[in-house]
């Protein structure tokens, strides 16, 4: 069976770096991402995805990415049911991150100034490189 999600869009806020009570780092962020098609005289309309990063990946998240840097995701899409506040189930679906990469300048990307050099890439061993998904038009969606 085959379970992979690649999604491009830009950080809808900060990634917050937690460290789980085992010391595992782990991020959560979303990402907003427009879709490529709109009828005609409609405006675009744009999913907010969520995404989950463990261990390294979450580190070069929360290291080099800031709210509105264009990301690249790919992933496998989890769903998990809990219980909200007020006692209703719920259900949440979300990316988990294998693999993210920085899209458009480093500019548009928010990689120079403060946050320092970064890598092109985090790619966990033995995944392949989506650096090259750096244009909207190269998306299969």
């Amino acid at each position: 069976m085959l379970n992979t999600a690649i999604i491009m869009g830009r950080l809808t806020a900060d990634p917050e770096l937690r460290t789980t009570s085992s010391g595992l780092s782990v991020t959560s962020f979303t990402v907003a991402v427009d879709r490529r098609f709109a009828r005609s005289g409609e405006d675009k309309q744009t999913d907010f995805i969520n995404v989950v990063a463990w261990r390294q990946t979450a580190d070069f998240v929360s290291k080099y990415f800031q709210k509105g840097s264009m990301i690249a995701v790919q992933g496998s899409i989890q769903t998990r049911s809990y219980e909200d506040k007020n006692g209703n189930k719920r259900t949440a679906v979300e990316i988990v991150a294998d693999n993210v990469s920085f899209c458009g300048s480093k500019a548009e990307s928010g990689t120079g100034g403060a946050r320092g050099t970064a890598p092109a890439a985090y790619q966990n061993a033995g995944s392949e490189d989506f650096s090259e998904l750096a244009g909207e038009d190269d998306l299969p969606f």
